[in-house]
């Protein structure tokens, strides 16, 4: 099949562009690599990248690390830590940065020249991929060791959603004054992040070739050309990408995400809740914030995890359907309305989940996952309107488009 002039050129991975042009790998020859990866790191014809980078130019791999859920993906619900070990292929050292440490030692720094990160993202602050790019950005400026993002598409898009995290709140879950939609690939979220803490850093970004971002069918994720990888194991669809932003507060809540069922993270609910009167308050507090997607009443019973054997009622977000409107549709707030209904319809709803939550154990979930305890105290406040959020929200959202327009690499 021949492509016409009008078609989009082919979308070319980051990873793809190093293993396919001479140019990015001469500097390269020569120095020991190292590769932060997992499962979802692969070619656009679907090879893992370490084997990859083994069998392809004529570079050497001295070392690989792990993010959460592992290089490989040994590790399938959340927050469980993955040990160091010896790959038995390739006999190479794979540190985990989601085990005994997430801050490389000096130990894993000084086993590489230049360490290349091929992470699929799926375009959310919490989602901590990025916070460990950024450890990783930090730590290598500090002992002298370049840094090359093979850059991959934001399945969510270009829209931008939610406060700039709060100064104090730094966590595993918030790494710097990000909102919870950001709209940018890792590649451009590392060159705003060295930016903003003036860090004395060899980064360089291996662009894409042929990503559209702002275009349909994908808005994103090029639909038709690259498989959907799981780049964890709950984010299962381009649909779980486009809700987690609003999905994910639920993490900090009584209420099932989901898992335990084949679609986490796209449908909610508890075995205690009256559906149709929480809608029918959503749609009386903010009709437009149900905007863009579809909404429809469910019943689910999770196998594992929060409710685990019990029927659950509760919704499902379609953006898989010719009703999805991409830039109208926001999840962050459409989660907000619907914590905010089950709060007006039972006031003494234990709604917030208090535990361990990603190395913290002092500060709720939910104020952790929005960035600071606004989100939590506009939802507990029964005089509390959405306009009042609305004026939180939209400033910061401005600001963030204003402050990273010089760090988009894809117009």
């Amino acid at each position: 099949m021949t492509r016409s002039l009008a078609d989009p050129a082919p979308i070319r991975l980051g990873i793809d562009r190093l293993l396919g042009e001479a140019d990015l790998q001469r500097p390269l020859r020569g120095r020991r690599l190292a590769l932060l990866g997992h499962p979802a790191s692969l070619t656009g014809a679907g090879r893992h990248s370490l084997d990859a980078l083994h069998d392809g130019p004529d570079l050497e791999v001295f070392a690989a690390f792990g993010p959460q859920h592992g290089m490989r993906g040994d590790k399938q619900d959340n927050m469980i830590e993955t040990a160091d070990y010896l790959d038995p292929r390739y006999r190479i050292p794979v540190f985990s940065l989601y085990g005994e440490v997430r801050y490389p030692t000096a130990e894993m720094l000084a086993s590489f020249d230049v360490l290349l990160v091929d992470l699929q993202d799926i375009g959310t602050r919490i989602y901590t991929y990025l916070t460990t790019l950024t450890y990783l950005l930090t730590a290598c400026a500090a002992a002298g060791r370049s840094l090359w993002v093979l850059d991959r598409p934001n399945p969510a898009g270009r829209p931008i959603e939610g406060s700039l995290l709060e100064p104090g709140w730094e966590s595993f879950v918030g790494a710097g004054p990000l909102p919870m939609r950001h709209g940018l690939t890792l590649g451009e979220i590392a060159r705003w992040f060295v930016a903003e803490r003036r860090l004395d850093l060899d980064l360089r970004v291996i662009e894409m070739g042929g990503y559209q971002p702002d275009q349909p069918p994908g808005w994103g994720w090029p639909v038709g050309e690259l498989s959907w990888i799981n780049p964890s194991p709950n984010a299962a669809t381009p649909n779980m990408a486009r809700c987690f932003p609003g999905t994910v507060l639920l993490e900090g809540t009584t209420l099932s995400e989901g898992r335990g069922t084949t679609r986490p993270l796209e449908l909610f609910g508890a075995p205690d809740l009256a559906i149709e009167p929480l809608l029918s308050r959503m749609h009386s507090l903010a009709p437009n914030w149900l905007e863009g997607a579809s909404l429809r009443p469910c019943w689910f019973e999770p196998t594992f995890h929060k409710h685990a054997g019990h029927l659950c009622a509760g919704l499902q977000i379609h953006t898989d359907n010719r009703y999805y409107e991409h830039h109208r549709f926001r999840p962050y707030r459409l989660m907000a309305l619907f914590l905010k209904a089950v709060r007006c319809e039972h006031p003494d709803y234990p709604l917030w989940r208090h535990f361990p939550y990603e190395y913290e154990t002092e500060r709720l979930a939910i104020d952790l996952l929005a960035g600071g305890p606004f989100l939590r105290e506009w939802i507990e406040d029964a005089h509390a309107a959405p306009d009042d959020l609305e004026r939180r929200l939209a400033p910061d959202e401005a600001r963030w488009r204003e402050i990273t327009d010089e760090f988009r690499l894809y117009r």
